[in-house]
């Protein structure tokens, strides 16, 4: 028996990739050109948009050099605050916005379902509760702080229970849903809704029991609703640090999830290990949710709606589609923050209630657009 080599399986996939690019309208590089371009519009317009005054671009400028200690901060105390919020704003809403869309694309490949997302099977959710557990420990009875105003390890101990949640809600769905190497789509949504309707009761118990506090209430919807406002440069870092760990899995695992898409055996006939494959992807992408859910709370269909779109305009190859999702995902939440900030002012919604005004119907439109191939699960 002849053992396929690394050139065997560039050869299986050249046929898939002529397919892809005979379909794409847009190659990857210039889609990932205008969606730079349209990512620099929404970093200006973002920090130049709040709920007061908009700020010059001298301000803005003096500001920003400001806070990396290479200027002088501008006369008003307070004028440098709103500049230096901003700032945080839109580098956090860049780091969860990318985090999002990466966990969705690692997601959907893994279980070569697009259908797949964070919010979808839950896993935000996951991350979303073991968070509120840690607000609940460090609570400890008294009153509780956001996240933003605690010291210490408490905002760490937050991140490290939101990713044991993600990752523990991640093997759980893949466990159930998972039989003789096969995924079983119906069995991954149904576990998905199941396991979102059950954290959901579990969460709305805990805020239950935190009415008589209304510090603890507060940080608790947080999760809920999500939140971009008041941010830090503890925010931006917990984002960024855990974004830059799951971006790295992306060279170990895009080829490989490109040989997953006609199933998990022809994947290991080519030599792929598809067990370490499957973890790497599975922890990057609960890394990605987990960090963004630590720091903003959830935003649900981010994961969903950019990969589907980016894989419908450039092709279905991870090799290109994973990096696209670091500047889709960050175009969809800082550009819809924008958009509602500029139409509704001081009145703007939180990004997870926006998020899902914006996924709900497109996942529904997902499933009307696949019905037949749905009948068939």
């Amino acid at each position: 028996m002849t053992v396929p080599t690394r050139c065997d399986e560039r050869d299986a996939t050249q046929h898939g990739d002529r397919a892809a690019r005979r379909t794409r309208s847009t190659s990857p590089r210039a889609l990932a050109a205008w969606l730079a371009v349209a990512l620099v519009a929404c970093v200006v317009a973002g920090v130049r948009v709040g709920t007061s005054d908009s700020l010059g671009f001298g301000d803005l400028a003096r500001g920003g050099l400001a806070m990396v200690g290479l200027g002088e901060p501008l006369e008003s105390r307070g004028l440098q605050t709103i500049c230096e919020l901003r700032y945080w704003r839109v580098l956090v809403s860049i780091g969860v916005g990318a985090a999002l869309a990466l966990s969705g694309g690692l997601l959907q490949g893994v279980f070569r379902n697009h259908l797949a997302s964070p919010s979808v099977l839950g896993v935000t959710s996951g991350a979303s509760l073991g968070a509120s557990v840690a607000i609940l420990l460090v609570a400890g009875g008294g009153s509780f702080l956001l996240i933003d105003r605690v010291g210490g390890a408490a905002p760490a101990l937050i991140t490290a229970f939101a990713f044991a949640g993600a990752m523990g809600v991640t093997v759980l769905i893949t466990a159930i849903a998972t039989t003789g190497g096969r995924v079983s789509v119906p069995t991954l949504l149904l576990v998905g809704i199941a396991l979102n309707a059950m954290i959901g009761g579990a969460l709305a118990a805990m805020q239950a029991w935190a009415l008589d506090d209304s510090d603890l209430t507060r940080a608790m919807i947080t999760w809920t609703f999500g939140r971009l406002d008041d941010r830090s440069a503890w925010h931006a870092g917990v984002v960024w640090s855990g974004l830059t760990l799951s971006a790295a899995v992306i060279p170990f695992t895009a080829f490989e999830l490109d040989l997953f898409a006609a199933g998990e055996e022809d994947a290991r006939g080519l030599g792929v290990d598809t067990r370490r494959v499957k973890l790497v992807a599975l922890a990057g992408a609960s890394l990605a949710a987990a960090v963004a859910v630590s720091v903003c709370g959830q935003i649900a269909f981010v994961g969903l709606v950019v990969p589907h779109v980016l894989r419908l305009l450039s092709g279905p190859s991870h090799r290109s589609l994973l990096p696209l999702c670091l500047l889709g995902g960050p175009v969809l939440v800082l550009g819809a923050d924008v958009a509602q900030r500029l139409a509704l002012g001081a009145n703007y919604l939180p990004p997870g209630v926006v998020m899902s005004m914006l996924g709900g119907p497109f996942f529904l439109y997902l499933l009307l657009r696949n019905k037949r191939a749905v009948e068939a699960w």
